[in-house]
């Protein structure tokens, strides 16, 4: 259905002072804190892990060699989503001399809406990561207890939902530093930085820069910041939609994928039947994780 002048009194009327509502500041793209951005050029992507091989095995004197063999453990897929959005002008309020106010106004407008729809979508990767019906591809929604090829349980996220404090950064820190591969060796990931929703600003804010520890009376350093366990300090992401869940990102590399298979465009096109103008933004995308070890996750308590 076309805008029309019906639903545009008011800008006909002469005299008006102000329009108010689509002149909001917006955030920015915030989906830049969680995950690495790839072009594509296929209509959807896949992603396999590789097990490599497990530790070395002593060789007895005189006796033969060990042998080994590598597998693919398992499969990530994105599915690439079409993003679009229009809206169309009457051929009358065109004539009226509106025409020129409104596609600025509502051009704007719908490159807000594309914006904000993208952060969401983003944002969902998040919001799902404790559902086990939403699955990564090793079977195992994105934080929970993943089982490696030898058999070894990884956590990326508490057994139990712990709030934001020193205490459970610390215990996320040192869980992540016995991370392992699908053979069961050793890796070093470690954090990089923390993705917050807003409620939990005031408390990261008090537990990553105070100079001593929060909440007691100890006169003890600050051990998160003065060891520099989170380098990258933390970052607001306002689509989160769980005031208490916190994730720690981690310098793993493959890991929570932002696909761009088609980067946002903006056309317009005169309607022959009816006169309108009509105007449309589309962009194709996809968001997911590859690799679990790049993110730890609490759902709070």
């Amino acid at each position: 259905m076309a805008i029309n002048r019906a639903q545009l009194v008011a800008e006909l009327e002469p005299g008006l002072n102000a329009l108010f509502g689509l002149e909001y500041k917006t955030y920015s793209d915030e989906t830049t804190m969680i995950f690495e951005t790839e072009g594509s050029e296929k209509a959807f992507e896949e992603e396999v892990l590789l097990t490599g091989f497990g530790a070395g095995v002593v060789k007895d004197e005189g006796g033969g060699v060990s042998f080994d063999s590598a597998s693919e453990a398992w499969t990530a897929r994105y599915d690439h989503e079409t993003i679009a959005l229009a809206f169309a002008l009457t051929e009358e309020s065109i004539e009226d001399n509106l025409y020129e106010k409104l596609s600025a106004r509502y051009t704007k407008a719908l490159a807000r809406s594309m914006a904000h729809t993208k952060n969401v979508k983003g944002a969902a990767v998040l919001n799902n990561a404790f559902d086990n019906t939403v699955l990564i591809g090793d079977g195992v929604e994105l934080c929970g207890a993943h089982v490696a090829v030898a058999g070894n349980t990884n956590l990326n996220s508490p057994t139990t939902g712990v709030d934001l404090s020193e205490t459970a950064l610390e215990a996320a820190y040192i869980t992540i530093a016995g991370w392992t591969d699908e053979r069961g060796l050793e890796i070093a990931v470690k954090p990089k930085n923390l993705v917050l929703p807003a409620d939990l600003t005031f408390v990261a804010e008090r537990v990553l820069m105070s100079t001593g520890r929060v909440e007691t009376a100890d006169n003890d350093l600050n051990a998160i910041k003065s060891a520099s366990a989170i380098p990258g300090g933390y970052q607001i992401n306002h689509y989160l939609t769980d005031p208490d869940a916190w994730y720690l990102m981690t310098d793993c590399p493959n890991s929570l994928k932002h696909f761009k298979r088609a980067a946002m465009k903006t056309g317009m096109e005169g309607d022959f039947d009816t006169g309108n103008m009509r105007y449309k933004a589309r962009e194709r995308y996809s968001f997911g994780a590859s690799d679990w070890r790049g993110i730890y996750g609490s759902e709070g308590i």
